[in-house]
């Protein structure tokens, strides 16, 4: 039988399903592929506050191992799970620290009419190869993977493997697609440890070369590190970016209406981009937090060593926050999703994917305004991935 969240169903609809969920609890036990038996939020209250409090939640055991990473799970998924996203304090805020600067909101400004100048170059050249196209991997999955490889540095012949390699790990569902992607993960990894030892010797502009001098300089980050760091930032500062585009895109193709009312102005873009964040919850979990210490959340007795996952999806679609969540609605104000996260691990690249985003729509339906899916709806499917809800392909015409 398939997982719930795992099942088109749930990721079609995935509001209405947290909803039913909300009425047996806050915090619910469920079993989810791979990681197994954990607690999940349902509501933002609590996600929220699981999210802010380092004391009872962390997100590596007492041995120092990352919780959620389990036995049978290779060498180099431990080596890459050396990065912030996975450290407590204060190894998160020595590893944040590095690179906190050039994710700046002054600095993504300034990066602004660069990112675009890109989207507007690739939303030109959509139709070029014929009168139907994936949205995805013509524009969606290009826009933020060009981004995130320029503010690093990575040499642009190398984006198309990469981006290859990036999309099979969007396919994992249970434990044998998981052993699959361990080939494109060991690729991945090989390329960054090569591309740092090149960039030693032949620095190129961006965040790389400087992490590099840094380290040279004494910053306190070893080798294996910055491999896991340059690793989460190509992935995270592109994957979860991308499915927020075409999963916005193809809301706004369903609603006419609320496009026409986030492409009226700037204001209305950004805040626009708010509500699609909210709406298509493209992360869905947060990684999995273990308990250090018994402790009674909203009248459930969770106990040193369970697993809970705060729930974004949920967060995002609490009734009690949210007015209306099941609906998308682009003027939405105040919007207080969590689709970044909260607490110290907020969203080190919120300002950028924001950017990304906005750009990518105003690009698209300035050069389309009459863009429609190029086939029936029904036919668009959604992957089978726990925790990222992500459009399989997106054919779409002009």
């Amino acid at each position: 039988m398939k997982n719930l969240f795992t099942s088109p169903q749930f990721m079609e609809n995935p509001f209405l399903h947290v909803e039913k969920m909300r009425e047996k609890g806050a915090l619910l036990k469920i079993k989810l592929p791979i990681i197994g038996k954990v607690w999940v939020t349902t509501n933002q209250k609590v996600a929220g506050l699981i999210l802010k409090d380092i004391t009872h939640f962390t997100l590596r055991k007492k041995s120092g191992k990352v919780t959620g990473l389990q036995w049978w799970m290779p060498k180099s998924m431990a080596l890459l799970a050396q990065n912030m996203l996975t450290m407590d304090e204060p190894d998160h805020s020595r590893l944040r620290s590095l690179v906190d600067k050039a994710f700046r909101r002054d600095v993504m400004l300034v990066l602004e009419p660069r990112i675009q100048l890109m989207a507007d170059e690739m939303a030109q050249r959509l139709f070029s190869t014929g009168m139907q196209v994936d949205l995805i991997e013509c524009f969606a999955r290009k826009l933020p993977l060009a981004v995130i490889c320029e503010m690093l540095g990575i040499p642009k012949g190398d984006r198309g493997q990469f981006s290859k390699w990036a999309n099979s790990l969007t396919k994992i569902e249970g434990m044998f697609d998981f052993l699959k992607a361990m080939r494109p993960i060991g690729k991945i990894r090989k390329y960054v440890a090569k591309e740092i030892g090149r960039q030693r010797a032949a620095p190129e502009k961006g965040l790389l070369a400087e992490l590099i001098e840094m380290q040279k300089e004494g910053a306190d980050i070893s080798d294996d590190e910055m491999v896991a760091m340059v690793f989460l930032l190509l992935l995270a500062g592109h994957e979860t970016t991308t499915h927020v585009i075409s999963g916005g895109i193809f809301s706004l193709l369903q609603n006419p209406e609320q496009r026409e009312i986030m492409l009226q102005n700037e204001n209305a873009l950004h805040l626009g981009v708010e509500e699609l964040l909210r709406y298509v919850s493209a992360v869905q979990f947060t990684k999995p937090r273990n308990v250090r210490q018994d402790i009674v959340v909203e009248g459930v007795q969770l106990k040193k060593g369970d697993i809970v996952m705060p729930m974004i999806v949920a967060a995002n679609g609490d009734p009690d926050v949210i007015e209306c969540p099941h609906a998308l609605n682009v003027d939405r104000k105040p919007n207080k999703h969590l689709s970044f996260g909260a607490g110290p691990h907020f969203c080190l690249g919120h300002q950028l994917a924001r950017i990304e985003i906005a750009c990518a729509v105003k690009a698209i339906f300035e050069h389309y305004p009459n863009l429609q899916l190029a086939v029936p709806i029904e036919n668009i499917k959604w992957r089978s991935r726990v925790g990222m809800r992500i459009i399989d392909t997106l054919p779409v015409k002009n």
